[in-house]
């Protein structure tokens, strides 16, 4: 192949411009790896609070967890359970599509199978299997945000369960399967 001059320049520019592609991928990573993702979530029942950064790029915090777990655990009898960093996930994306800051009141995180079993008697709402039990559901409201936006949200996302208590002003989310109720 001959180099014309257009053609030595139409090279130049390629490689340059495939440079510039290869460092704006490089940042782009350099900025999912160093991405940090914080909750503030208060206990409605203890009143414990907590503000931590639980996930950094794609790597969860073990100490931020262990402080969540034990904010979420069963108010009841103290009982606590790992909770499904899904949920985590959901609730900062969910703050992030209402355009608020991720500040959540919990009535409800993981529920013991005693505490589940006295609270599901018949019209409660409250499911005998309920995946509060696997500490894979919330019950919560975010600050600055109504509930009925809050549901809107976590329905359009569909990341799981999604039930909505108009008269306890709170919404249930869980990593289930996507469904919907009225509590």
């Amino acid at each position: 192949m001959k180099f014309t001059r257009r053609r030595w320049l139409q090279t130049v520019i390629a490689g340059g411009a495939g440079l510039s592609l290869a460092r704006l991928a490089s940042a782009q990573d350099a900025a999912v790896a160093t991405d940090s993702r914080t909750l503030e979530l208060l206990n409605t029942h203890t009143n414990e609070s907590a503000r931590v950064v639980f996930r950094r790029g794609n790597e969860y915090d073990p100490a931020a967890l262990a402080t969540l777990r034990n904010l979420l655990r069963d108010h009841r009898n103290g009982e606590s359970h790992d909770i499904d960093t899904g949920l985590y996930d959901q609730l900062y994306a969910l703050s992030r599509a209402a355009h608020c800051e991720p500040r959540f009141e919990i009535i409800s995180g993981f529920r013991s199978p005693e505490s589940n079993a006295k609270m599901s008697t018949p019209g409660s709402g409250v499911a005998k299997h309920s995946l509060h039990m696997q500490g894979r559901a919330m019950d919560v409201r975010l600050h600055n945000c109504s509930c009925e936006d809050l549901r809107d949200l976590a329905l359009a996302a569909a990341r799981g369960g999604v039930g909505y208590y108009k008269r306890s002003n709170f919404v249930h989310i869980d990593t289930g399967a996507f469904r919907t109720w009225i509590g």
